[in-house]
């Protein structure tokens, strides 16, 4: 390890030549020598299968057994543990009454005296194990009389044999039932020769600066340290890997598609945003006035906005992006704004309407449902080019739809739609002549940092402050057996002409059996606890026009209860009702439990959120408690990050963003934003990305992240 690149111990013995010869990647892609049965289970490990030579390397340990304590028999004190190295001299099988009881003895010596070694129902090693054989034994004294030790494991030690599993840093590898952490561990020993194969990606001058070894050096490390700090810089270095280059593509990709689209530049805001502003009966807040102010500056530039606005339950984000979709008609163009459910579109067209009606400005509505006349004629309108806010679903981006003069685009819960649905409508505006100035938005906040790593190819725009007049839910976690009492609260506030929602649990994952779950509770809710109130239900199975008539019904107050599944989650806006039951709340996940809240508390009444639920597991307790400790979107976000680790969060792009091996957002915040700095200094000195460090990062990005990153090259 060389100690200019942060390690201490330069000149150690490595199991590789580290020569100046250069690395030969192709060996990495070899399969790693071991019996069929071995490379059976590799192969089968899961999620992340092991199949190559640099698969294996990849499998870094999760932690490191500390077996340095080394001792002599002699010296080995009543309870200590500790490992041992010494030579056999005799084996027998020690007699014992119990039949499910067998105990192997072996007698030990070492330079300071005899010793007992003895092990519990493994009758294998008394045939194995031979006088004047060398054993490596991590055990634990527990006799005063013959130096009796209790052996934790072992290895035979051969004449120059370095042991693995008794002594020195042990790794500890994530393995199956069938492939033990110390098989892995074999394997990996048998690999490490091929560190000097890895190419290093990073250019050397970042890596001198962040203090940071060579990738050869850390993989290593990163197996068998000599120290702890060792094994922490060089899991280190190998998470600003996957970091560096992941960024280094983003930006990288997001620059290309500016070289490479042209969208028409808006100009600064005109009369029809002062009239907009002017009409509102209420003053934004100034987080809004900050993110419109940031979205005229992108629709100022001919290249197109790539932005995600993400803001908190309530936080009006519409407001905002009406601002965007106007700025586009008062230049005669047209806007869009595509939701991923009928529900949520309907909300929208329903808002937007609101405050467009009275700047006189035409909203069409798209969607999938819509009787055929009606649709026609939307087409019509929406092919003419007149300007107009168009409002639909995936109906948007068919075939049969032409926009005339596409000029800003914004996806709404963005993550529920995929990159190819999200691409087409941007392509709508290009066959037109031009790209579309895009806003994505999302009601799900998302930690900055991992913000930074999943949309760094977007900026990004935050609404962090609800605005004036906004009461926060009062939040309750309450015992499945104090069910009674919460029905009995609910019961006065519909007797006060307030509205209820009531949440199914998530007993199976499947559309028709929750369907069937929500009838089954609204009837026995309508003929028990709510008996006398009109009780409404909605869930996901039923067929759109219904769906909207139960909507309307609950909007209107002719229902005064709505038992639903998790449908309700977006777009569903009743000021009136102020009062959540979820049953079960345990079986939902934080991001979800935040957005169901997100339908109380949306007029000028106290609201109330109860979570019926009584948490068995830590995870869960965790989770629920911060849904009653905190409002804050973000600040649950956060704690969602530390149980659920960045996994589910990075797959909820959809847009081909690999899972990371060696990065781990929750702990690797400080680095993603060293990794982000260094990826922006390296394209402002190769923004062509032409320069042999250049391909070296494309050739490691391929490798590490296979496919992965083939959405990265595709403008």
């Amino acid at each position: 390890m060389t100690a200019e690149r942060g390690f201490a111990g330069a000149g150690r013995d490595l199991p590789l030549p580290v020569t100046a010869t250069a690395p030969r990647p192709s060996h990495l892609e070899a399969r790693p020598a071991a019996d069929k049965r071995s490379r059976d289970l590799l192969a089968a490990l899961r999620p992340r299968p092991l199949e190559t030579v640099g698969d294996l390397l990849e499998h870094v340990p999760f932690r490191h057994d500390d077996f340095r304590e080394a001792r002599r028999i002699a010296d080995l004190r009543i309870g200590e543990e500790a490992t041992i190295v010494c030579t056999v001299e005799g084996v027998r099988v020690r007699p014992t009454r119990r039949r499910n009881l067998v105990i192997v003895e072996a007698r030990v010596r070492d330079e300071s005296g005899p010793g007992v070694i003895v092990w519990f129902n493994q009758r294998y090693l008394a045939r194995q194990l031979t006088p004047g054989m060398r054993l490596s034994v991590r055990g634990e004294r527990r006799g005063s009389i013959d130096a009796e030790i209790v052996a934790k494991r072992h290895e035979i030690l051969g004449d120059e044999q370095e042991t693995i599993h008794t002594s020195g840093l042990v790794p500890v590898y994530h393995s199956s039932e069938k492939l033990t952490s110390r098989r892995i561990a074999v394997l990996v020993q048998a690999q490490l020769g091929h560190c000097g194969d890895v190419p290093d990606a990073v250019p050397g001058e970042m890596l001198a600066r962040l203090g940071l070894p060579l990738r050869r050096d850390a993989l290593l490390a990163a197996h068998r340290p000599q120290t702890l700090d060792e094994a922490k810089l060089a899991r280190r270095r190998l998470a600003f890997d996957e970091l560096f280059l992941l960024q280094a593509g983003l930006i990288s990709h997001r620059r290309q598609l500016e070289r490479i689209t042209i969208a028409r530049a808006l100009g600064r805001p005109g009369p029809l945003i002062e009239r907009f502003l002017e009409s509102l009966p209420f003053t934004p807040t100034a987080a809004q006035h900050r993110a419109m102010k940031e979205i005229d500056g992108d629709l100022d530039r001919s290249t197109p906005m790539q932005r995600l606005l993400q803001g908190d339950v309530g936080s009006g984000k519409t407001l905002v992006a009406v601002h965007a979709l106007l700025r586009a008609v008062e230049r005669d163009g047209q806007g869009a704004m595509m939701a991923p459910t009928e529900t949520l579109a309907t909300q929208h067209l329903l808002g937007v309407t609101e405050l467009c009606d009275r700047l006189g400005v035409r909203v069409t509505p798209l969607v999938q449902a819509m009787p055929a006349r009606e649709r026609r004629a939307a087409l019509g309108v929406i092919e003419s080019g007149e300007p107009q806010i168009v409002v639909g679903t995936h109906a948007l981006i068919q075939d049969a739809v032409v926009f005339g003069r596409l000029e800003v685009a914004v996806v709404d819960e963005q993550h529920r739609f995929g990159v190819e649905q999200r691409r087409a409508l941007e392509e709508k505006a290009r066959s037109a002549g031009a790209a579309p100035h895009v806003l994505h938005m999302t009601a799900t906040p998302i930690p900055r940092t991992l913000a930074l790593t999943v949309y760094g190819d977007l900026d990004v725009s935050v609404l962090d402050e609800l605005p004036p007049g906004r009461k926060p839910v009062v939040t309750r976690l309450v015992s499945r057996a104090r069910r009674d009492e919460v029905f009995g609260r609910m019961r006065r506030l519909l007797d006060e002409g307030r509205q209820a929602y009531v949440v199914c649990p998530l007993v199976i994952e499947s559309d028709l059996a929750q369907a069937t779950a929500a009838e089954s509770e609204a009837t026995r809710l309508a003929d028990g606890e709510l008996r006398g109130y009109t009780v409404g239900v909605m869930h996901g199975q039923m067929p759109t026009a219904q769906r909207r008539s139960v909507m309307e019904a609950f909007r209107t107050g002719e229902l005064s209860v709505l038992v639903a599944t998790t449908v309700i989650e977006v777009g569903v806006d009743v000021p009136n009702a102020v009062i959540m039951v979820i049953e079960e709340a345990d079986r939902f996940g934080l991001a979800q439990l935040h957005q169901l809240r997100g339908r109380v508390g949306r007029g000028g009444h106290e609201s109330y959120c109860i979570l019926l639920a009584d948490p068995e597991g830590d995870d869960s307790a965790t989770r629920l408690e911060a849904m009653v400790r905190t409002s804050d979107g973000f600040e649950l976000a956060e704690v969602d990050l530390e149980l659920r680790g960045e996994g589910s969060l990075l797959a909820a792009r959809q847009s081909g963003i690999p899972d990371l091996r060696h990065a781990r957002l929750s702990r690797h915040r400080r680095l993603a934003q060293q990794a982000r700095r260094g990826a922006q200094r390296f394209l402002a000195a190769d923004p062509e990305l032409r320069s042999p460090e250049a391909e070296k990062m494309a050739l490691e990005a391929r490798r590490l992240f296979g496919s992965d990153v083939d959405w990265l090259t595709r403008a």
